[in-house]
């Protein structure tokens, strides 16, 4: 008998996650979701992030990947994508941890409403686990709309509404057509990929907190805030270019405007919690 493919696809690119990395898959594991298939690739790592794969080689849900070095974080987003064969995919990043029961609700809900992505709220936290904002996320987003009426709010909110890969669900298909995780714009992968994403369908969203972010000193968003500010004015140009029929010069302007404010908080946020993020 032939096995049925996977419902829903979990890809983690790990890069130097020795310290974190099993609490994460564990994360993923222990969920209740049918039909689940875990990718991980090892992004050629320093420490032991290969051997905590090893861990998990006996579970017939598990996959594990290398890949090689060079390529930006791109190389091996698109890798474990790429090796997905899930209906749904959601890509958490090896210092990230998924709440109990998010994989089966936000498969529910896009299977329900037909949208090509999710996402939900989630907890950002400290190097330590502890929590630093609480049910952080979806701001304006609070109800079902098309993807286009989401990404202008987020443009237009100059942040990233939708958070981090490990908040947001995507039909994989949708996410293969629009050419998988786009890397013209660095710092601001996760977003712009959503975008190709969200121009070709509906969004959904998921009320509940369904992950935790977790905030280090040596991010980029900590690190190069102007740089990121600066790709985010070129996105949100590139945006208006390729789409102008989602995003206004009106829209564009606001959110040009706004993605430099956010910048300058960042700037004190990340002054006044340095010491909770090393």
């Amino acid at each position: 008998m032939t096995a049925s493919p996977p419902r829903v696809s979990v890809v983690v690119p790990a890069y130097n996650n020795a310290r974190t990395l099993h609490e994460t898959l564990r994360s993923v594991l222990d969920q209740d979701a049918d039909g689940l298939e875990l990718v991980v690739a090892d992004h050629s790592s320093s420490d032991d992030t290969w051997d905590v794969m090893q861990e998990f080689a006996g579970d017939g849900r598990v996959t594990l990947l290398r890949t090689e070095a060079g390529g930006g974080a791109a190389r091996n987003w698109n890798r474990v994508t790429d090796a997905a064969t899930g209906t749904y995919v959601k890509l958490v990043c090896g210092d990230d941890v998924l709440r109990p029961g998010v994989l089966a609700r936000q498969a529910r809900l896009l299977e329900r409403s037909g949208a090509v992505l999710t996402a939900c709220r989630r907890d950002v936290v400290d190097a330590q686990g502890k929590v630093l904002m609480a049910g952080w996320g979806l701001s304006g987003l609070s109800e079902p709309m098309s993807g286009a009426e989401a990404l202008r709010r987020t443009v237009r909110a100059g942040r990233n509404l939708l958070g981090e890969p490990a908040s947001v669900m995507m039909r994989r298909d949708a996410l293969v057509a629009a050419g998988g995780w786009d890397d013209r714009f660095s710092y601001l992968i996760d977003l712009a990929s959503y975008a190709r994403v969200l121009v070709g369908g509906g969004f959904t969203p998921d009320a509940q907190v369904g992950a935790t972010f977790r905030m280090s000193d040596t991010q980029w968003s900590v690190a190069l805030v102007d740089e990121q500010t600066s790709e985010a004015r070129a996105f949100h140009a590139g945006l208006r270019a390729e789409h102008p029929e989602v995003l206004s010069e009106a829209d564009r302007r606001m959110g040009d405007l706004r993605a430099g404010l956010m910048a300058r908080a960042r700037r004190i946020s990340y002054r006044v919690l340095g010491r909770r993020m090393g």
